[in-house]
């Protein structure tokens, strides 16, 4: 028990508060009660939220929310959660959300290790989208990074069969951390003997994203990891 308490004290992520602008605090204030779901320790059901029985992703770490727009944009009969705890890219999206009229990508404003061990039914997401998580690069910090062996178990606990995760660094030893803890869990497989190939149709579709550009800019390689539950 007390080594569950301490693993849960290190988070992946810090809350920073960063500036706010009006547009994204009218969001914030008006759009989530329309567009988010709010966190509470209970099962929900996808089917009362979305009002359909459409598979349904989990973005975790959406950044600004571009990429999330456009690929729930992209997919109409596929069902988006995007879970971030950052205010202002929360309120970004919720924005985008509204002005857009999306009616499948909902945002929860939410620790997402507390999201899929309290709310998520296990055996019912398609797939994760993890895309340029924290690198937390210094080696003391490693031990915050998202991807660990503990929470890949619980991400593929909750995934159907056949269901996906797909994460996206442009960090090179945190690739190799998610190969490495992705390839541990016994549930999951990879149809790739590393990295997946860009020109796989196994891939799903997004984006560039905020952060893939500031990696490209620095000369880093983007090294994309996917993997589906047995």
């Amino acid at each position: 028990m007390e080594e569950e308490k301490f693993r849960r004290s290190i988070r992946s992520f810090i809350v920073r508060s960063g500036r706010i602008t009006n547009l994204q605090k009218n969001a914030l204030d008006n759009y989530m009660p329309l567009h988010g779901i709010e966190y509470r320790n209970e099962i929900i059901d996808f089917n009362e939220i979305f009002g359909n029985a459409y598979p349904v992703i989990m973005e975790i770490g959406f950044g600004d929310g571009t990429t999330t727009w456009q690929i729930a944009q992209r997919n109409p009969d596929i069902n988006y959660i995007a879970v971030d705890v950052y205010p202002p890219g929360v309120g970004a999206l919720l924005d985008l959300i509204h002005n857009k009229g999306l009616t499948n990508l909902k945002v929860m404003s939410h620790d997402a290790v507390e999201v899929l061990e309290n709310m998520i039914p296990c055996g019912s997401l398609r797939g994760f989208h993890i895309f340029f998580p924290d690198p937390w690069h210094k080696k003391r910090h490693n031990k915050r990074r998202l991807i660990n062996p503990e929470f890949v178990k619980t991400m593929a606990d909750r995934l159907v069969s056949g269901g996906y995760i797909y994460a996206v660094t442009d960090w090179e030893d945190y690739a190799v951390q998610m190969q490495q803890v992705l390839r541990g869990e016994s549930a999951l497989e990879s149809p790739f003997e590393s990295y997946a190939t860009e020109d796989s149709d196994l891939v799903p579709w997004r984006a560039q994203t905020k952060f893939e550009r500031k990696g490209l800019d620095k000369d880093r390689i983007i090294r994309e990891s996917f993997f589906i539950k047995k």
